[in-house]
């Protein structure tokens, strides 16, 4: 049965699991799905959702998700502030619609990051509008105050790693006390998440790693945390031998230039491989900064002509672009989880990757499925790196080993089911608390 006879009478007959399909309503305050571990999850999660017979209609802000065949988008715009190429802008008289736009412009020019709480009151109204419509609300990390309200139906949330992570390194990171109190006034939205997170019924996370993270950040309590490994598209995310491999290529995704990727770590690794392999060089699929840590290094080092940054491309074209590279690499300081560890190993490409967060989770035992060097050590990276560079044999093995780990574990089929599990746990733990009163 095809995704479109499935969704055009969700009603009728059953789900994959044998019961009555869901009305589902995936939420989104940000979709983008070329950058970013959001837009990609609600992307490939509601497709599967789809195949195993349910309805999903994704409620999303700008930048609006892209969506498989099947889900249906329902646009809740915001002003958008922090669109290229004008972001921080001041909206014009006319643009303002109500207090929630009013909100989210003071947010922004008081230096923080208002998207989370007003996206959070945007939705609340627009699923009070619509009671009844839905059996389950799946909220993708938004943690707005909005979403404690009554919305209908029960509420599952999806934490993918706690931002007070990102907010931790990022003041680490910052070099002056000014610095420091712009990244307090930018991640002001966390002490909402925390304070959201703790009152939640049921949350979904993506690996044992942030668990663990959720329960010590967020204060929530153990037992309301549920892990539900994701995954890559096997099926997109695949060897190819017809593709021609670039001698010296590696291959990294950082969505942006912030500590959290460890892509400065990787630059620096390059200028000590090329030393002794002059072959080397990078593709980093993301956006280029022109300012920065990384542009400095780049700079610094005379890498200009050795990295090089793609953005706006296609699957098919991405994924090419990983199985043309003998090399992939994941430097990240942490992850909740890894989608690009996941895929580029679910392409046959070999993985050199750091074990922050949830990496090893993902990546396997050093030796067997990757090469797993210490976060924040560029040194390593380039040794590891060279390694891999100069053992053909070693990437043909650690290559396979890595697809076969991620065809055992990490598929978007395996995540849809066991989302649709705890959905079934929520609606069924809500008609108990209606029966109960």
């Amino acid at each position: 049965m095809t995704a479109e006879a499935m969704v055009t009478s969700p009603f009728v007959g059953s789900a994959t699991d044998g019961d009555r399909p869901l009305r589902i309503a995936l939420l989104t305050y940000k979709g983008n799905p070329f950058c970013g571990g959001q837009g990609v999850y609600v992307r490939h999660l509601s497709r599967e959702l789809v195949r195993l017979g349910h309805s999903v209609e994704v409620i999303g802000a700008q930048p609006y998700p892209v969506l498989d065949t099947g889900a249906t988008l329902t646009e809740l715009p915001s002003l958008d502030l922090y669109r290229q190429p004008d972001p921080f802008r001041t909206p014009k008289r006319d643009e303002y619609r109500d207090w929630i736009d009013a909100v989210e412009v003071a947010t922004m020019w008081t230096g923080g990051f208002p998207e989370p709480l007003t996206f959070s009151l945007r939705a609340r109204r627009h699923l009070a509008a619509r009671a009844g419509e839905f059996d389950v609300i799946h909220d993708n990390q938004t943690l707005g105050y909005g979403l404690l309200a009554d919305l209908g139906a029960p509420l599952v949330t999806t934490i993918h790693h706690p931002i007070t992570v990102d907010r931790k390194l990022d003041l680490a990171a910052a070099k002056d006390r000014r610095k420091r109190a712009s990244v307090r006034r930018w991640y002001g939205f966390t002490r909402m998440q925390g304070r959201v997170a703790r009152r939640l019924p049921s949350v979904l996370t993506v690996s044992g790693s942030s668990k663990q993270e959720i329960a010590e950040h967020l204060g929530v309590r153990d037992e309301r945390i549920h892990v539900v490994h994701i995954g890559a598209d096997t099926d997109l995310w695949s060897p190819d031998a017809s593709v021609a491999e670039v001698p010296g290529r590696i291959v990294t995704t950082s969505s942006a230039d912030v500590p959290l990727k460890g892509l400065v770590h990787l630059v620096e690794a390059l200028a000590k491989l090329r030393t002794e392999q002059p072959e080397a060089h990078l593709v980093v699929v993301g956006k280029r900064a022109e300012q920065g840590p990384v542009a400095r290094a780049i700079e610094t080092y005379g890498l200009q002509d050795a990295v090089r940054f793609v953005k706006g491309i296609t699957d098919a074209e991405l994924v090419d672009l990983v199985r043309s590279a003998q090399v992939s690499c994941v430097p990240s300081l942490y992850e909740g989880f890894s989608l690009p560890a996941a895929e580029a190993m679910a392409t046959g490409t070999p993985l050199v990757a750091t074990t922050g967060g949830a990496i090893p989770e993902v990546a396997g035992p050093d030796g067997e499925t990757c090469l797993a060097v210490p976060p924040g050590d560029a040194g390593a990276l380039a040794a590891a790196l060279g390694r891999l560079l100069g053992d053909a044999q070693l990437r043909a093995r650690l290559g396979a080993a890595g697809r076969e780990r991620v065809l055992s574990r990490f598929t978007w089929a395996r995540a849809a089911e066991g989302t649709a599990a705890h959905y079934r746990a929520a609606v069924e733990q809500a008609a108990r608390s209606r029966r109960a009163r």
